[in-house]
């Protein structure tokens, strides 16, 4: 990518829209069923001690019995989740799904279901995402894992992720179990590279950092779209959109990370820095001057230093690193603008969309940061 204009980019970039094709080659999946509750469940009724071992008696119980045991123990386990639930986010995939919903329809009763999968899953996923990046804060507050224990909140992010599998089912559409999966593998391939390169300091090209963004960032936006669309009789395919939301989105937030002082207050100053994440513009400014090994030292020294931080900041605009964004970032703007022109003239007129590109574009920062 080195040397290559930002409409080249674009260009470049349109390559990986988008990497998995909607709606066609889905297998049905094997009929899913609820968990059950009126399955044999045990309690101990008594537990005599004595002298050699307890001697405990078990009977068979009934449904009330079983939700009066299960109900506790899930409030327990849920617990690092409903946490974090409890802190209000940006809530840009809520805003996604309704704004996609004026083209396809979806009554609410079923759209709620599809809100709560998402909802939950990327919730979940912020759990796993902070302990993996040995985060401090998450929208201003203490990760859940200081608050609870790493261990308890990998189990609440696992716990969750089999209870959408199970609300996935009351879709009723055997495609639903299918699309489901796969986007969980994809957010799973997504985020296993991008550790891969932190953790093995191994740069990623622009190419390979794209492909990753539409894995990872991108499986929800999939996702959500997805299981809406087999709900809805819209047909449009409305791929190509979600992928341009997806890395926009994504490139957005890493240049926001290192630019934005609002941002910074929320999640901590310049924290990609010190996760020694191989974010958009590190991968530009690295790429601008393979000579130079200022920044990839810094990464590697994970420092929460703010000095030091800004140092690596101000290298990166030395390279042309944040304007290059900028250009990047206006250059997919333009896309998308001119793809949701395309989708009115066939869908009709869509606000959401529009009002969710406006939150979206990047302006020139007004100020550097300062040591």
């Amino acid at each position: 990518m080195l040397g290559l204009t930002a409409a080249k980019v674009f260009a470049f970039i349109s390559q990986y829209l988008p990497p998995i094709t909607f709606f066609t080659n889905h297998k049905p999946a094997s009929t899913y069923h609820h968990r059950r509750r009126d399955l044999k469940s045990y309690r101990i009724l008594q537990a005599q001690t004595n002298h050699t071992q307890p001697n405990f008696k078990f009977s068979d119980e009934s449904d009330s019995g079983a939700c009066q045991i299960t109900e506790p123990y899930e409030k327990i386990v849920s617990a690092p989740l409903d946490y974090l639930l409890s802190i209000p986010g940006k809530d840009i995939r809520g805003k996604l799904i309704s704004a996609f919903n004026e083209w396809l329809h979806v009554p609410e009763d079923k759209l709620a279901v599809v809100r709560e999968v998402i909802d939950r899953l990327h919730t979940a996923s912020l759990l796993i995402d902070d302990i993996q990046d040995s985060s401090c804060l998450r929208r201003g507050h203490p990760v859940a894992h200081d608050v609870f224990g790493i261990a308890q909140t990998i189990n609440a992010a696992n716990y969750a992720y089999f209870l959408q599998q199970e609300r996935v089912s009351e879709i009723n559409d055997p495609r639903a179990f299918h699309i489901f999966t796969q986007a969980l593998l994809d957010l799973h391939i997504g985020q296993g590279m991008d550790l891969y390169w932190r953790d093995a300091l191994v740069c990623p090209t622009e190419a390979e950092y794209t492909r990753m963004v539409m894995y990872k960032t991108g499986g929800l936006f999939r996702l959500a779209v997805e299981l809406m669309q087999i709900q809805s009789t819209t047909t449009t395919d409305l791929s190509r959109l979600v992928g341009l939301l997806g890395i926009i989105f994504q490139i957005r937030d890493d240049y926001m990370n290192l630019q934005s002082g609002i941002y910074a207050e929320k999640k901590g100053s310049m924290e990609d820095l010190t996760e020694g994440k191989f974010s958009y513009p590190v991968i530009h400014s690295i790429r601008a001057a393979p000579g130079n090994t200022q920044l990839i030292n810094i990464l590697k020294q994970r420092s929460e230093d703010r000095a030091v931080k800004v140092r690596a900041v101000q290298y990166m605009e030395s390279t042309g690193s944040f304007q290059y964004c900028r250009e990047v970032l206006s250059g997919l703007m333009e896309q998308a603008r001119s793809h949701v022109d395309e989708l009115e003239i066939l869908l009709g007129p869509n606000q959401g969309i529009r009002h969710i590109l406006d939150l979206l574009q990047v302006h020139p920062p007004n100020v550097n940061p300062a040591p």
